[in-house]
């Protein structure tokens, strides 16, 4: 399964970029820019491109910032574990996190009072999108205090977040550009899985048609009466999320994000929807718990810890990696396996997704950042080899061990601790938390980044992942109407969803689409798609 792996540097390709003229050409918000004067420096150091500046800076004062995460759960303990530890004494930077909700943020970005770095999870907030009017842009700072960050910093990613002025006052993480899905250095995520023991007890039968699949969950009944047949990640309380149930269904089923260059609602595919008569007939003959509509994350994880389901329709498996993992361990005869279920009736071959350009976490310096340099050398070195490899596998010799053919391996003492006791690992180590610049081309080199219980579940994922990069980002923006006309759309097919899998009766579940369908053209869903089919176009000019 494993494949040698390359550090970072040797990964830096040209790709898709985004040309001036479809940046100047985007369409410009009224912000507030105003031009900052950035503080000079020259009694500290001389930038170098060829040199980190965290190298070079000769400031003896620990520099104070403050980091804005806009997550309530982010760990905001910072030098006390291992990875914030060595950032702390290489950068010689004390670091306040701060964490929050989309209200939070509102307020500090209303008062014009932001923290020196901002983190936020949604690049069509208002936030990302007037980034000019209170962010330094990357360009700017890496010409006047960092240079090797033009180094580390991916070009692709650069551009594609730069706004209309064609600077980029963003940064994420996880960003996958295409040579990233070309390399087999990032896996897929999602499978249907099933319990071997229940597997080979049923004779290994066909789950891959409606038809197959429906009778294949009779036959876990008859046999394993105490299980529940199948089972699928939680579905959001706030309608946010559908489970596993329709976008993972749809990659599966390798359901189009477009058709003819155009927004192709994939909730109403014929494919797709021959999936969903198919699941409610599953739950109308008793094989799907109604509690498992009802269930949150912690109970989903409950009953993979304990084996509860024998299949599962899972997305994001490695987020489930401990639940998965602690059933293996007592259980290596009956662990969770991914096989060739749910497939498309129409012959599209599976297109798995995996994070996109866009990436998920993106990173700011604000305006109000009293020393913008040190705030720079945070990215570049937390974007460079050298940080990569920190917050990933901690500090060589002591954790880890770089072996000849490029690959890590964990010492046997750190090994130890990740299987054995992980909320030390969590707590005192903190590799693979300290994520707002990661990449999973670093976690791929160790082929130990994953526990044991999903490597089958890549292995199977082989060949299967697609990059969608021409429909991300495209939701209208935040506080428009069209937006909310969206989120009124989307919690009322949360609501749909779950209705047409618990239907009575395949009229019922027509008759739930049909007012869908009425539903979406009384909050004016053509409007919607017409930003969404813009939003297209821009991200088509980007990849040329």
């Amino acid at each position: 399964m494993f494949r040698k792996k390359s550090l970072v540097g040797s990964l830096l390709v040209a790709g898709a970029l985004l040309s001036l003229a479809a940046c100047g050409g985007s369409k410009k918000e009224d912000t507030a820019t105003k031009e900052v004067k950035l503080p000079d420096i020259a009694d500290r150091y001389t930038p170098d491109k060829d040199t980190p500046a965290w190298q070079l800076d000769k400031k003896e004062e620990t520099t104070k910032l403050t980091w804005y995460v806009n997550a309530d759960w982010w760990n905001t303990e910072y030098g006390k574990d291992m990875v914030t530890k060595k950032i702390k004494d290489d950068l010689n930077v004390d670091i306040k996190f701060i964490t929050g909700d989309d209200t939070k943020l509102n307020t500090y970005f209303a008062g014009g009072d932001m923290p020196d770095i901002v983190t936020v999870f949604d690049s069509n907030s208002q936030v990302a999108r007037k980034a000019d009017s209170w962010a330094l842009p990357l360009q700017d700072l890496a010409e006047k205090y960092d240079p090797y960050f033009n180094t580390v910093a991916r070009e692709e990613t650069l551009n594609w977040y730069k706004l209309g002025d064609c600077k980029s006052y963003g940064y994420p993480d996880y960003s996958n550009v295409q040579s990233d899905f070309d390399s087999g250095d990032i896996y897929s995520r999602d499978a249907f899985i099933i319990r071997k023991d229940v597997y080979e007890a049923i004779g290994k039968p066909d789950f891959s048609t409606p038809e197959g699949f429906v009778e294949g969950m009779k036959k876990i009944k008859a046999q394993f009466p105490d299980l529940i047949p199948f089972g699928f990640n939680d579905f959001a309380s706030d309608g946010s999320s559908n489970g596993s149930m329709d976008t993972v269904v749809q990659d599966m089923l390798g359901v189009p994000y477009t058709k003819d260059g155009k927004y192709y609602d994939r909730n109403l595919d014929e494919d797709y929807l021959e999936w969903v008569k198919a699941f409610r007939q599953v739950h109308q003959d008793g094989n799907v718990s109604d509690d498992t509509f009802t269930d949150d994350g912690d109970k989903f994880k409950e009953k993979l810890q304990t084996g509860k389901y024998a299949t599962v329709m899972i997305g994001s498996f490695v987020n489930q990696g401990i639940p998965l993992q602690t059933f293996k361990a007592s259980n290596p005869d009956a662990e969770y396996m991914a096989i060739d279920g749910i497939q498309s009736t129409v012959g599209n071959e599976p297109t798995l997704t995996q994070a996109g350009i866009s990436g998920w976490m993106i990173n700011y310096i604000s305006q109000k950042c009293e020393d913008p340099a040190k705030a720079i050398q945070v990215f570049t070195y937390l974007l460079s080899d050298e940080g990569e490899m920190l917050t990933n596998f901690g500090i060589e010799g002591d954790t880890y061990t770089l072996e000849a053919d490029g690959t890590v391996k964990w010492t046997d003492e750190a090994r130890k601790i990740q299987q054995d006791d992980p909320e030390k690992w969590q707590l005192e180590y903190r590799m693979g938390e300290f994520i707002q610049f990661g990449h999973d081309r670093f976690k791929a080199m160790n082929p130990d980044s994953y526990v044991d219980a999903v490597k089958q579940m890549q292995e199977w994922g082989d060949g299967k992942l697609t990059s969608q990069f021409l429909t991300e980002n495209i939701g209208p923006d935040a506080g428009t109407q069209e937006a909310r006309a969206q989120s009124a759309i989307q919690t009322n097919w949360s609501t749909t969803l779950v209705g047409m899998l618990r239907a009575k009766d395949e009229a019922t579940l027509e008759g739930l689409l049909e007012d869908y369908k009425a539903f979406q053209k009384d909050n004016k869903i053509d409007a919607v798609n017409k930003v969404r089919n813009e939003k297209i176009k821009e991200n088509e000019a980007k990849l040329k």
